[in-house]
């Protein structure tokens, strides 16, 4: 059973890994420890347990922690008597990507906005035959997709903030 757990926990690691390889333009290292404290939770990733079950030096290991650090993608605690280090998800950096997003939304929303009042203004006014007008249905679709999207996103974005999640 744990066996099943740990293999499953692996084949995810490798999925997300690739995932943040792209997102974050991450080396796939850095990716794959990423993945790995993501999935390890809040009792955090030691160095050791990284060494040992992504395959890596140590050097490689200590190299991308320190880079993820330096990008503030991690952190760790310590625990009292305990000597090791546990990686631990920076919640910023969640928070960050949360904000990437919006913004990223709110630029389609205005560019939406723009082409629906051209298509509105310019040319469905001018254009007498009904069937060569433009369908703005689409347009509308969209823009309500994008803010009910990012109204959603931020509620998640306040919970982040006020500490109602434990990452």
């Amino acid at each position: 059973m744990k066996e099943n757990i740990c293999q499953k926990k692996m084949n995810l690691v490798e999925k997300l890994g690739v995932h943040l390889e792209a997102r974050e333009q991450l080396a796939p290292v850095a990716a794959r420890i990423l993945s790995y404290i993501i999935l390890t939770g809040k009792r955090g990733s030691t160095f050791e347990d990284m060494v040992s079950v992504l395959c890596a030096s140590k050097s490689t290991i200590s190299t991308h922690l320190n880079h993820l650090q330096d990008l503030n993608k991690i952190e760790y605690f310590t625990k009292t008597g305990d000597r090791k280090k546990y990686f631990i998800i920076n919640k910023n950096t969640i928070i960050q990507h949360v904000d990437s997003m919006i913004s990223h939304w709110d630029q389609e929303r205005e560019i939406h906005l723009e082409i629906k009042a051209y298509k509105e203004s310019e040319n469905n006014k001018n254009i007498k035959n009904e069937d060569e007008k433009f369908d703005l249905t689409f347009h509308n679709d969209y823009i309500k997709f994008i803010d009910e999207a990012t109204l959603s996103v931020k509620e998640l974005r306040e919970k982040l903030t006020n500490n109602q999640f434990h990452i």
